[in-house]
């Protein structure tokens, strides 16, 4: 190991310890014949004094800000009067004895005094740069804490987490498809997921009755300051032998065990969660994701909500396209909610009035989460993709699943919170691309990577590709 303690571990009891830090020199000066060096990691800064023999021999004046450094030497207590508050290591300092360079760093591309402001575009060309500043490797830190609650908590209740294909079938599930040509089957392709949808109602099928997955999702859509395009990660969830109320409940401990555990600071205004009808949404806000705060002052009130009872079907508008539906009725959320029972006869008659077994989770005026009780019957699912306008190829892409239903499938539903999202307004985040480590900008580039990019006709004859 290049060290034996973190930059931000030391304290006064170390005092008299020999130690070994690593990490980037985020100052260097040099004072007479003495220099001083804050050395930081993702942890924290260290203070390490360099003696005159050890500025000679390493050329201190000549270390450029963010290289990479090694540095050996003992710990000191500081006098009182240079003790520093701000600092979680400001009681000490460490006396160096050697100091290798590790990696030189040259001009720095990105300024990384977070009062200084850069461009979004250099932020986002530069993210490894980004990535070390103290507020956005908070952000991460949080989202792998938050995460990691998830996991525990559902594992604590029975749940398995399934990792389902991301090479799968193109099929009409509302958004425009990342496609994925075969090598080996040429002239066919396969999809990246828009969601785990059929997979995971699958696993019911087979009597995985609790699943779970931090799942990735792809839909070629455009981005918007909620939502970033080409990809983004929902924690997707589906239980078997649940009513709506289930889900629900479940979800409602979820969050608010979340927010007390991860996010302490932050205050639930309202528990249980309202339930609003789409209806009461609609009439009263305007909206069926209504902001309910009592003070939208406050950067630490979460106001959640339940919206319920949607319509089965919404007409199909240019402003929010089903892609793959006809040109009168689109689905509300998608083509496997369930009708409510007593609606089921409207689905003949006027199936505008029927209403689903949907709920999404609102937060602060931003959905931040969707399910519902699912079909599970062949006869109903079938003729919900007859309403949507589905041809006859199309119905063929569900094949099996409708064919699975066939042999048994048990009443299931589930939800699948936005994680990018559900974070970016728990923390308060200007951006959702705040609380991603690499996102893709809103043209739906990698600036880092330069993505989508051009490949060799090589690659493209090995596909059948021109």
């Amino acid at each position: 190991m290049y060290r034996t303690h973190t930059c931000g571990e030391l304290r006064k009891e170390h005092a008299g310890t020999d130690v070994e830090l690593a990490g980037w020199a985020q100052n260097v000066r040099v004072q007479g014949k003495v220099g001083f060096v804050l050395l930081r990691d993702r942890y924290g800064i260290t203070q390490c004094f360099i003696p005159p023999d050890l500025v000679q021999k390493v050329k201190l004046q000549d270390i450029k800000k963010e290289s990479v450094l090694q540095i050996k030497g003992k710990v000191n207590e500081r006098p009182d009067n240079q003790k520093r508050e701000e600092m979680s290591t400001g009681d000490i300092e460490v006396k160096a004895e050697d100091l290798v360079v590790l990696a030189a760093c040259d001009p720095l591309p990105l300024e990384l005094d977070e009062s200084v402001e850069s461009t979004e575009e250099t932020r986002l060309k530069y993210r490894y740069l980004n990535l070390r500043m103290p507020k956005m490797a908070a952000n991460i830190a949080l989202r792998h804490q938050a995460i990691q609650f998830i996991r525990d908590f559902l594992n604590e209740k029975g749940f398995l987490e399934i990792t389902t294909p991301v090479l799968t079938k193109s099929t009409p599930e509302g958004a425009r498809d990342y496609l994925v040509p075969s090598r080996i089957h040429k002239g066919q392709f396969y999809a990246l997921p828009q969601s785990p949808q059929q997979y995971k109602q699958l696993l019911m099928v087979a009597g995985m009755d609790k699943y779970f997955q931090i799942a990735p999702c792809f839909r070629d859509e455009d981005a918007r300051a909620d939502r970033c395009p080409g990809e983004f990660y929902q924690l997707d969830l589906e239980m078997s032998y649940v009513h709506q109320e289930d889900i629900l409940q479940l979800t409602e401990e979820l969050m608010i065990k979340l927010i007390e555990t991860v996010f302490p600071d932050k205050k639930i205004s309202q528990v249980p969660f309202p339930r609003i009808t789409y209806d009461e949404a609609m009439k009263k806000y305007g909206r069926d994701n209504p902001d309910i705060r009592k003070n939208k002052e406050d950067p630490n009130e979460l106001a959640f909500c339940w919206i319920v009872e949607f319509p089965l079907f919404t007409p199909q508008t240019e402003e929010d396209f089903f892609h793959g539906a006809g040109k009168d009725w689109a689905p509300s959320h998608h083509m496997f909610t369930q009708p409510h029972e007593e609606d089921i006869p409207l689905l003949d008659s006027e199936p505008g009035k029927a209403r689903a077994y949907q709920h999404d989770l609102v937060l602060n005026g931003f959905e931040v989460g969707g399910g519902s009780i699912r079909i599970h019957e062949a006869e109903v699912q079938e003729k919900v993709f007859d309403l949507i306008g589905f041809s006859k190829e199309q119905k063929a892409q569900f094949a099996h699943l409708l064919e699975a239903f066939r042999y048994g499938v048990p009443p299931h539903g589930g939800i699948a919170p936005g994680l990018d999202r559900l974070l970016m307004v728990i923390m308060g985040a200007d951006s959702i691309r705040d609380v991603i480590a690499f996102p893709k900008d809103k043209s739906a580039k990698d600036p880092v990577m330069n993505a989508p990019s051009s490949v060799s006709k090589e690659q493209l004859d090995e596909l059948g590709l021109k």
